[in-house]
C-alpha cells in the first residue's frame, strides 16, 4: 500500500489555538504547521491518536465511520460486529450481555469477540519463538507500531513478525465460519485499526472500523438504551485468554510466554516514549532478545477511542475480571476445540517499507535557520520545547523540511514582538504628532477663513476713515483743539489698517516660489531688517556643510524676521541671540537661541495659535508666529519651540528651531 492521501485525523481550524501540543506528542512528527494551523499529514501519520488525546481544545478529531456503518446496516447485507477485547473497560457501567443486545438492536447480524482471533495470534507467536532460530522479531499486534516501523525504520521492516493482528485473525475466522459474503465492522479503542483495515496486504477483510466513541454516538442517535434491550451473548467462536491483549504484556500472557529479565529473550515497551525509544534501540542493534512486544498506547484500554475517564489500572482490572468470568463459566474447553479447528487457518502476512524520511539538511542550512531565529551561538539554543520539538536544532530541521514555521519559536516571537511594540510605539507617537499638527492646521485654516472675511469687511471703511482724517488734518491748523484728536484718529486707523493687513497675510494661502538660495544670506538679510531692535547683534554659528537649499526667500525672510523680533523683545539689554545652523543630506535646521525671559510652560502649546500674545495691548497682534507656522508647513518643514521661564529650573530662554527639506537641485 502506498502512503494514504487522506488522514484519519482531521483538524478543526476554528478550534486550533497553535499551542503545538500535538506536535510535541506526535511520535512520527506528522503534524505540519502552516499559517499557524496544525495539519496532519496523511502520508506520515501512523494514526496513533496521541494528537486527539492531548488536544485540550478538541481541535483534532477522528474521521468517523458512523455514516458508512449506518448505510451498511441499512443495505440488507449480513454484518458482523467484531468487538475488541478492551470493551469491558469501556462499558464498565453495563453487563456485557447488555452491550451485545444493544449491538443486535443496532442492526448487526452477528456480534462476536476479537479475543478469539487474539487467542490464535498468541498461539502463532508461541510457535514462532519455539522454532530454533536466532532471528529477532517485533510484534505486529499494534498497527500504529507497524506503521511507524514501515515509514521511519524501513531497514528493519523484515523484522516485523509475519503474523496478522487479532482483528484480521478474527475476520478470517468469521469469514471461514459464516461465509465470505459476511461484512465485518471492527469496534474498539484504536484509530490505527482504520489504517490497518485499508491496507491491501490484509485483503480488505474489514469493511469499517468504529471507535467506542463513535459506537456510543450511534446508540444515542438511534435512541438505544440498555434497559430497553434483551441481554444476549456473543456469537461463537468465544475467546479465552486473548482478551488480555488489550493490556500491556497481554500478548505474552495470552501466549504463556514469560518475560524473563535474566535471559532477555522477550522485552516489552508501551506508551509514546516507550515504544519510540524501543524501536530506535532495536534498529540500532542494541536489542539482544527474540521478541519485542511494543504498543503505542499504555495498553489498548488506554486507546484514544475510549470514552471512559477511569484510571489505567481500574481499566486493567475490569478486563481481568471479565477473563476470569469467562474461564469460570466453562468456556475453556469450547475455546480449545475452536482453536483446534482453526489450526490450519492462514494467519501470515507481509509488510512493506513506506519510507517517509526526508533528506537531512546540511549543517550550514541548519545553522542559517538557527541564526534567523536569533540563535547565533549554542548558548542561545534554549530548548524550551514551546515549539513542540525537543531541541532548537530539531525545530530548525523541521523548518527546512517544510513541517514547521519560524513563528513556532517562542523566544523568537517574543523578540519580534518587542521590536513590533517598539515600532508601534514610535508610529503612535508620530501619528499623535501628525494629528496634532493636522488639527492645528485645520484650526488655522478655519480661523484664516474667518479672518479673511472680517478683514475684507473692515478694509474699505478703514480706508475711508484714513482718507478723510488726513484730509481734515491737512485743512486744520496745528494749533486747533481738534488737531490732536484727529491725529489720534488717523494713528489708530493706521494701526487698524496694519492689523487688517496682518489678518490678510494670515488668511492668504500664498504659493511658495521655490528657488535655490544661500541660507546664510537669507539669515543675514533677516537680521539686517531687524537691526534697530537688536541689543546686541545676533551671533551666527553656521554648522551646515552646504548653505544652498530650495526655499521661497521672501516668505522665509518673514519667518526668520518674526522669530528674531520676538527674541529681541524677550531679552534685556544684556541679552544674546545665537542663530545656529546644522544640516543633513535631506534637510537644513536653523535654531534661534535666546537667553530672554522664556515662555511659561502653560503657554508653550499656544504660541502658534492665532491672536495669542503675551505682549501688551497695542504691541502685537498674535499673528506673527501663526503666519510663520503656516509658511514653514507650506515648505513641508517643521517649527518647534523649547523654553524655560522658571529660574529655579535653570537659565531662562527660548529656542525656536525651523527645519526645512533641502530638496536636491536638478543636475
Amino acid at each position: 500500500m502506498d502512503a494514504p492521501t487522506t488522514s484519519y485525523v482531521m483538524t478543526l481550524p476554528d478550534r486550533c489555538r497553535v499551542c503545538f501540543t500535538c506536535v510535541r506528542e506526535c511520535p512520527a512528527k506528522a503534524i505540519r504547521i502552516e499559517n499557524g494551523q496544525a495539519e496532519v499529514m496523511a502520508s506520515r501519520c501512523i494514526a496513533c491518536g496521541n494528537c486527539v488525546r492531548v488536544c485540550s481544545q478538541e481541535a483534532k478529531q477522528f474521521r468517523s465511520a458512523i455514516n458508512e456503518v449506518t448505510e451498511l446496516l441499512a443495505s440488507g447485507a449480513r454484518v458482523a460486529a467484531c468487538v475488541a477485547p478492551s470493551f469491558p473497560a469501556e462499558f464498565a457501567e453495563l453487563d456485557y450481555r447488555q452491550v451485545v443486545g444493544m449491538l443486535r438492536v443496532l442492526g448487526f447480524s452477528l456480534v462476536t469477540e476479537v479475543s478469539f482471533g487474539a487467542d490464535l495470534v498468541a498461539d502463532r507467536y508461541r510457535h514462532l519463538l519455539d522454532a530454533p532460530s536466532d532471528r529477532r522479531y517485533i510484534a505486529t499486534t499494534c498497527p500504529a507500531v507497524v506503521g511507524y516501523v514501515e515509514r521511519y525504520f524501513p531497514a528493519i521492516v523484515d523484522h516485523l513478525a509475519p503474523i496478522v493482528s487479532p482483528m484480521i485473525a478474527a475476520a478470517r475466522v468469521l469469514k471461514a465460519r459464516y461465509g465470505d459474503d459476511l461484512q465485518i465492522v471492527f469496534i474498539g479503542p484504536c484509530v490505527a485499526k482504520k489504517l490497518e483495515a485499508a491496507d491491501p496486504a490484509v485483503g480488505g477483510e474489514i469493511h469499517s472500523v468504529l471507535t467506542f466513541r463513535s459506537l456510543r454516538k450511534m446508540f444515542k442517535t438511534m435512541d438505544i438504551h440498555p434497559e430497553d434491550v434483551a441481554p444476549d451473548d456473543f456469537d461463537p467462536p468465544h475467546g479465552g485468554s486473548g482478551s488480555l491483549f488489550s493490556l500491556n504484556r497481554g500478548l505474552l500472557q495470552a501466549a504463556d510466554i514469560h518475560e524473563d529479565l535474566a535471559s532477555g529473550e522477550v522485552l516489552t515497551a508501551d506508551g509514546l516514549d516507550g515504544f519510540v525509544s524501543a524501536i530506535a534501540e532495536f534498529a540500532g542493534g542494541t536489542f539482544d532478545g527474540r521478541l519485542l512486544e511494543v504498543l503505542s498506547c499504555n495498553g489498548c484500554v488506554m486507546g484514544p477511542g475510549m470514552t471512559t475517564a477511569e484510571p489505567r489500572f481500574r481499566r486493567h482490572s475490569r478486563v481481568s475480571r471479565y477473563v476470569q468470568f469467562r474461564r469460570r463459566n466453562g468456556r475453556v474447553e469450547t475455546n480449545r476445540r475452536d482453536m483446534e479447528q482453526c489450526a490450519n487457518l492462514n494467519l501470515n502476512r507481509t509488510f512493506t517499507a513506506r519510507d517517509q524520511r526526508e533528506p537531512a539538511p546540511s549543517e550550514n542550512e541548519v545553522r542559517d535557520i538557527l541564526v534567523r531565529l536569533g540563535k547565533n551561538t549554542p548558548g542561545d539554543e534554549l530548548n524550551c520545547g514551546a515549539c513542540g520539538y525537543d531541541t532548537c536544532r530539531e525545530h530548525a530541521v523541521a523548518i527546512h523540511k517544510g513541517l514547521a514555521e519560524d513563528e513556532m519559536c517562542l523566544p523568537h516571537i517574543i523578540d519580534r514582538l518587542k521590536v513590533t511594540i517598539r515600532d508601534l510605539s514610535d508610529s503612535h507617537a508620530q501619528l499623535a504628532t501628525a494629528q496634532d499638527q493636522l488639527m492645528h492646521s485645520e484650526k488655522l485654516a478655519s480661523m484664516g477663513q474667518l479672518a479673511a472675511g472680517v478683514a475684507h469687511e473692515l478694509n474699505n471703511p478703514l480706508g475711508v476713515v484714513l482718507m478723510y482724517s488726513h484730509l481734515l488734518l491737512d485743512d486744520l491748523d496745528a494749533g486747533s483743539p481738534l488737531y490732536g484728536d484727529l491725529r489720534l484718529i488717523a494713528e489708530q486707523a493706521q494701526r487698524s489698517k496694519k492689523i487688517v493687513s496682518n489678518l490678510l497675510d494670515f488668511a492668504r494661502e500664498n504659493k511658495v516660489l521655490l528657488e535655490e538660495v544661500n541660507l546664510e544670506e537669507v539669515l543675514r538679510r533677516s537680521a539686517e531688517v531687524t537691526r534697530g531692535l537688536q541689543r546686541p547683534l545676533p551671533v551666527f554659528e553656521f554648522g551646515h556643510r552646504d548653505p544652498v537649499c530650495e526655499i521661497d526667500p521672501d516668505q522665509m525672510t518673514q519667518v526668520f524676521t518674526n522669530i528674531i523680533n520676538n527674541a529681541c523683545g524677550a531679552m534685556g539689554d544684556d541679552g544674546q541671540l545665537i542663530i545656529r545652523t546644522t544640516d543633513s543630506a535631506d534637510e537644513v535646521a536653523v535654531a534661534f537661541i535666546d537667553n530672554g525671559c522664556g515662555i511659561p510652560e502653560e503657554n508653550l502649546t499656544r504660541v502658534f495659535q492665532p491672536f495669542f500674545t503675551t505682549k501688551k495691548i497695542g504691541k502685537g497682534t498674535g499673528l506673527g508666529l501663526a503666519v510663520s507656522y503656516g509658511i514653514v508647513k507650506m515648505h513641508r518643514g517643521s517649527i518647534e519651540v523649547l523654553s524655560n521661564a522658571d529660574r529655579k529650573k535653570g537659565p531662562t530662554g527660548t529656542t525656536f528651531t525651523v527645519k526645512i527639506p533641502r530638496r536636491q537641485r536638478a543636475s
